[in-house]
């Protein structure tokens, strides 16, 4: 649809959906809410779990949406019903839900809408989030800044602290403006960004940090011990590692490996 101009009467596209929620909120608005939703779980509770967070983050928002006080307690208490999902990813739920409850308020939906939308949601995103960031961004980020401590030292841990936030801020940001702008179609940006395959990445980049660290510390822990053997014996647990590691990329039974290990240390023991 389309109006028209009151002076000329040239045509004007009538805004989409997310501008006309964005214009109607404002910036101040929306950074509140985004600001909030990053407390998320401070009043979890077992529950509704993050309901009560969720609430919170989007007070000032449903409050300029619905100045009517019954359509404000309406819209509140829809939004007190059980709700858990990973923290970070979150934003793109609580941007999501923003943008249709300005749908509602103009009557263009259903209230029950934003509910269906919440649970469809909440648990893959769960999921992906868990995937990402959990079991990923987090140990990948982990085991680069420790292999910096024997270079750089205790600023291993600022460095850390770096990297983990300006990723996580990064994403927390995009998904929240995914949601507010595109709404249910949320979920086609997030496949878009393939998070799964980047995940892999960075649990490569975990594995060689882990690997680089202790390499330097066997190497180091055999120059010390002294003997004409330590370094060799460093080197060999070295080289059996990512032999290891090798097979089992290929598939060999990592039980078989292990009994493998045990017995090489026995005779190193006897022999060395």
């Amino acid at each position: 649809m389309s109006g028209a101009d009151a002076i000329s009467g040239t045509p004007v596209p009538t805004p989409a959906p997310s501008t006309r929620a964005m214009e109607r909120l404002g910036r101040g608005v929306l950074l509140q809410v985004f600001l909030r939703s990053l407390f998320l779980q401070a009043s979890w509770n077992p529950q509704g779990m993050q309901n009560l967070g969720l609430a919170y983050a989007l007070y000032p928002a449903l409050k300029k949406i619905y100045p009517d006080p019954e359509a404000l307690n309406a819209a509140v208490r829809r939004h007190l019903a059980f709700f858990n999902t990973h923290p970070y990813v979150a934003a793109a739920i609580v941007g999501g839900v923003l943008f249709h409850e300005d749908r509602i308020s103009r009557g263009e939906e259903p209230p029950d809408r934003v509910a269906a939308f919440k649970q469809a949601l909440m648990g893959p995103l769960a999921a992906v989030g868990d995937g990402f960031f959990w079991l990923s961004l987090r140990p990948a980020v982990g085991a680069f800044s420790a292999a910096l401590v024997p270079v750089i030292g205790v600023w291993a841990v600022v460095v850390f602290l770096v990297l983990y936030n300006l990723v996580h801020f990064t994403l927390r940001t995009k998904m929240y403006w995914v949601g507010l702008t595109r709404g249910d179609r949320l979920v086609e940006e997030i496949g878009r960004a393939n998070l799964p395959a980047r995940g892999a990445r960075l649990r490569a980049i975990a594995a060689v940090s882990t690997g680089g660290l202790a390499a330097y510390l066997a190497l180091q822990v055999g120059a010390h011990s002294g003997g004409a053997q330590a370094i060799g014996l460093a080197g060999g647990c070295l080289g059996l590692g990512a032999i290891s590691y090798f097979l089992v990329t290929r598939g060999f039974p990592r039980y078989a490996l292990l009994y493998l290990a045990a017995l090489l240390a026995v005779l190193a023991g006897e022999f060395l």
